[in-house]
């Protein structure tokens, strides 16, 4: 599961909607909206992001969270650190070889320590 996946399920179900109305919505199949949920799929387009934002209501806030969360949720990301620090490599590799070892609370611990560490 993806976190945008997760979220546009949270909002599909708190609304009533099934799947298969938003892949009617969408014009696409319901397959494809259940690996978006899953994360069997890659990150949605930009464009299919604002028309489930359209499908679902969200306005403001709620709709720059889900579009926030699709680029967060590539379910196989790639890092490039060519042109980084040898501790940045060595964070990439660490992070990629170890990531299945940790629990979601722990995966939040670094979550919220990255993004205190990289707000502006």
């Amino acid at each position: 599961m993806t976190p945008f996946g997760l979220k546009m399920r949270e909002w599909r179900r708190q609304k009533n909607l099934t799947q298969q109305q938003q892949a009617e919505f969408l014009g696409v199949s319901k397959a494809y909206i259940s690996a978006l949920e899953t994360g069997a799929r890659g990150q949605p387009s930009p464009v299919v992001v604002d028309q489930i934002c359209v499908w679902l209501g969200l306005i403001w806030d709620d709709a720059e969270e889900l579009k926030r969360l699709a680029n967060l949720s590539h379910p196989k990301p790639s890092i490039d650190v060519r042109s980084q620090t040898a501790e940045a490599v060595y964070l990439a590799n660490l992070l990629a070889q170890n990531i299945n070892r940790l629990s979601a609370s722990e995966c939040q611990q670094f979550i919220d320590e990255i993004e205190r560490l990289t707000a502006s």
